[in-house]
């Protein structure tokens, strides 16, 4: 059962998929009308998972589900996994390749393979003051504290000197 993303509980686990490019505004509206229909039949085991969605910055599915109500399964998961992987095929987007690193530039949010990432900290392209973007948050709560963060209090900071 689709719900408000905001009205999750902290504890509901999150799952974070960021696109190698912003999406439009006509594929953002196809998008959430998508994630709408995936999110209401989602199930687990024949059981309504409760789950919500956010788009940020155009180019970051957030999906929430509190476990609370029914905990993902295997085959939840898969749906998930397959539902992304046909937003991928339809709008020619990498969404699945945790090996990239988003980030910011200002306002501007920057998407580099993570060898390239390494260099431009390598060579203070970026520095540990960097915001960057931790998606492998866990949980809500995480997500609201931890997921955009300066390279220093993330995964990231074993690159930032």
């Amino acid at each position: 059962m689709l719900v408000d993303f905001n009205t999750l509980p902290e504890e509901s686990r999150v799952w974070i998929y960021q696109a190698n490019r912003s999406f439009t505004e006509q594929e953002l509206e196809e998008i959430q009308s998508k994630l709408n229909t995936f999110i209401e039949n989602w199930t687990a085991h024949g059981s309504d998972l409760q789950a919500g969605y956010t788009i940020k910055y155009k180019r970051f599915i957030v999906l929430g589900l509190n476990q609370d109500v029914n905990k993902a399964t295997g085959c939840s998961i898969d749906a998930s996994v397959h539902f992304i992987q046909q937003l991928e095929k339809e709008y020619n987007v990498d969404l699945m390749d945790k090996m990239n690193v988003s980030y910011k530039q200002g306002e501007y949010v920057a998407y580099k393979p993570l060898t390239e990432f390494r260099k431009m900290a390598k060579d203070k392209a970026i520095s540990k003051n960097t915001i960057v973007f931790n998606n492998l948050v866990n949980n809500i709560a995480e997500f609201n504290e931890n997921w955009e963060v300066p390279a220093s209090e993330s995964w990231h900071g074993r690159f930032v000197k």
